[in-house]
C-alpha cells in the first residue's frame, strides 16, 4: 500500500535565495531532507508550475513549490503487542502516558518492542504514516504524556505547531540542591563533542530553551515545574546539569552521587537506588490540529517519583533548620 502526498507552500523573504531542498525541508519539515532530495530528483516537485530536478537550485521569494508523490508503506518495523497507555483518541490523534523503561522509536541498542511497534500493532493504518504517527519522543527512562498523529494532515500540522511553540508541554522534576527561585535556561545544545551518545550545551548548537519554577523545597534539593519552548535531546536534564542542579537519578548528566549531611539510612538508600532521572511529562496543551479546539491533557507523578518527594519531606521536617547548599 501506498500514501498519496501533496504539499504546497510559498518561498517566504527570509528563504528567498537558499537551496530548493533547503527550503523544502524548512515548509514541509515532517520529511527528511534526503527524502525530499530524492523527490527532486525524481521529478516530484514542482517550481511555479514547472518540474525542477536540481536540489541545489535557487528559490525567490513568493515563488509555490509543490510535491506530489506517494510513500510506500513502511515495513522496516514490525507490530509487536507492546502495552501502551492510551488516555485519548479521536480518529485524527492519540494521547498515551508512557511508563519508565520503555523507548519510543526503534535504533542500535533497541531494534524493537518500543512505543512505535506498539503503535504498529494496535493501529495497523499508521504504517502508512511516517515514524508511525510519533511527532516527539521522551527518554528511555522519562515518564509521561506523548502526542500521535493518525494521519499524515495531523502529523504534518502537529509537528509545524511544535516547531511554532504552540504546544505546550510541562515537566515534573526533582534536582539536585536547594534553589532559592525559578528562571530560564536558554542555552544551545548539540552533539557532545567525544560522547556521541551524550548532548552538551555548546555556542554552535541549535538554540534551547527551558523555563522553571520552584514547586517545592526540600533541603538538599528542589521539586520543579518545567516548559519547554524548543525540544533538543535531552534538553532539560542537559540544562539543569548546566547550572550545577542535575536531575535525581540521572545516570548519564547527574555525576557523581554526593552524601547529604546527616541524612537517614533511608533516605541515602532511596538515592542511591533511584536508577532513573526524575523527570515526567505531566502535561500536555495544544490546538486540535483539524478541529480547532483547545484540548490539554494531565498526567499525575508516578509513583517512584510520589515516594521520592515524600522521603524528601520527612527528611526536611527532621531538619528543618538545616539547609544543604550543593
Amino acid at each position: 500500500m501506498s500514501q498519496s502526498i501533496e504539499l504546497m507552500g510559498t518561498v517566504t523573504p527570509e528563504q528567498a535565495g537558499k537551496r530548493l531542498d533547503q527550503v523544502l525541508a524548512e515548509l514541509f519539515s515532517d520529511y527528511s531532507r534526503t527524502r525530499i532530495k530524492e523527490w527532486v530528483l525524481d521529478g516530484k516537485v514542482l517550481v511555479n508550475g514547472n518540474i525542477c530536478r536540481l536540489p541545489k537550485e535557487k528559490v525567490m521569494e513568493g515563488q509555490s513549490v509543490e510535491i506530489v508523490t506517494e510513500i510506500a508503506e513502511d515495513t522496516r518495523w514490525q507490530a509487536q503487542d507492546v502495552p501502551l497507555n492510551v488516555v485519548y483518541e479521536d480518529e485524527h490523534l492519540l494521547v498515551i502516558d508512557k511508563p519508565e523503561g520503555l523507548v519510543v522509536h526503534p535504533g542500535a541498542g533497541t531494534p524493537d518492542g518500543t512505543v512505535l511497534n506498539g503503535l504498529l500493532y494496535r493501529y495497523p493504518a499508521l504504517a502508512e504514516v511516517p515514524r508511525a504517527g510519533i511527532v516527539h519522543r521522551l527518554d528511555k527512562d522519562t515518564t509521561g504524556l506523548m502526542v500521535v498523529a493518525k494521519t499524515i494532515p495531523t502529523q504534518i500540522r502537529l509537528v509545524s505547531a511544535l516547531q511554532k511553540r504552540r504546544i505546550t508541554r510541562e515537566y515534573e522534576a526533582i534536582v539536585v540542591g536547594h534553589m532559592t527561585g525559578g528562571g530560564t535556561v536558554s542555552e544551545p545544545i548539540s552533539r557532545h563533542a567525544t560522547q556521541r551518545t551524550m548532548m552538551a550545551v555548546n555556542p554552535m548548537g541549535k538554540p534551547a530553551t527551558t523555563h522553571y519554577r520552584v514547586a517545592e523545597r526540600f533541603r538538599a534539593h528542589t521539586r520543579l515545574r518545567l516548559r519547554l519552548e524548543t525540544g533538543r535531546t535531552h534538553q532539560i536534564r542537559v540544562h539543569m546539569s548546566h547550572i550545577n542542579h542535575p536531575l535525581v537519578g540521572d545516570p548519564v548528566y547527574g555525576g557523581r552521587l554526593r552524601p547529604i549531611r546527616n541524612a537517614s539510612k533511608e533516605l541515602s538508600d532511596y538515592l542511591r537506588t533511584f536508577r532513573r532521572q526524575a523527570l515526567h511529562a505531566t502535561m500536555l496543551k495544544l490546538i486540535h490540529p483539524i478541529t480547532g479546539e483547545e484540548m490539554e491533557w494531565h498526567s499525575p507523578i508516578p509513583e517512584d517519583m510520589v515516594e521520592l518527594i515524600n522521603v524528601l519531606r520527612i527528611d526536611s521536617e527532621e531538619h528543618p533548620d538545616d539547609i544543604v547548599w550543593i
